[in-house]
């Protein structure tokens, strides 16, 4: 039996069972990929200007989850993982590597809304960014959803490609300033950012 993959930050994802429907839930944060064939594994993640690719080979009943902060940088290491060009390269060829065949590949991409106003534009270039990259690796984009002004959750069960789409209409200030604080860490200018 094939075992799950994870490449986080910070040593292991955050995994918990949902007492409802007896799934593990697999938190994916930002800078993280995770790759799995469970079919008791749901991936989540919380997405503002933020993008997540949910990858699967349909015929292995396997994929994963990214979730980038920016589409490219030089940047190396751990920081690396925060950009879509390193996330997307470690998503496909961790599939990849487990058996999974590039033309079976489909995706459906999230996130990217403009809940920044003086950064607005970050969403829309990482949705962008997450377009052209798959379009460039000839893997089929099969649905999503991205952009407009609002947070969402994302859950996703790789085995069968199923996901729930949940509008954040709370309080979304946590999230934005933890996308800013990161955004600045890595040297995105983030001047005269607005909360609401």
């Amino acid at each position: 039996m094939m075992r799950a993959y994870q490449i986080p930050l910070d040593g292991s994802p955050r995994r918990f069972r949902n007492p409802r429907d007896g799934d593990w839930y697999v938190q994916v944060t930002q800078g993280e990929t995770y790759v799995t064939n469970r079919d008791d594994e749901v991936l989540t993640t919380v997405l503002g200007s933020c993008v997540s690719a949910c990858i699967r080979d349909p015929l292995l009943k396997m994929g994963g989850m990214n979730h980038f902060l920016l589409p490219d940088s030089d940047a190396t290491g751990r920081d690396s993982q925060r950009y879509g060009a390193h996330a997307m390269e470690l998503l496909i060829n961790e599939i990849l590597k487990r058996g999974g065949v590039r033309q079976r590949l489909v995706a459906k991409i999230f996130g990217g809304a403009s809940v920044i106003s003086s950064v607005s534009e970050i969403g829309m270039r990482n949705a962008a960014f997450a377009r052209r990259y798959l379009l460039e690796e000839g893997i089929r984009l099969v649905g999503g959803d991205v952009g407009g002004a609002h947070a969402r959750r994302i859950q996703y069960w790789p085995a069968s490609g199923r996901v729930r789409q949940l509008a954040i209409s709370a309080d979304v200030r946590p999230i934005i300033e933890h996308e800013v604080k990161n955004a600045r860490s890595i040297g995105e200018d983030t001047d005269d950012v607005e909360l609401f």
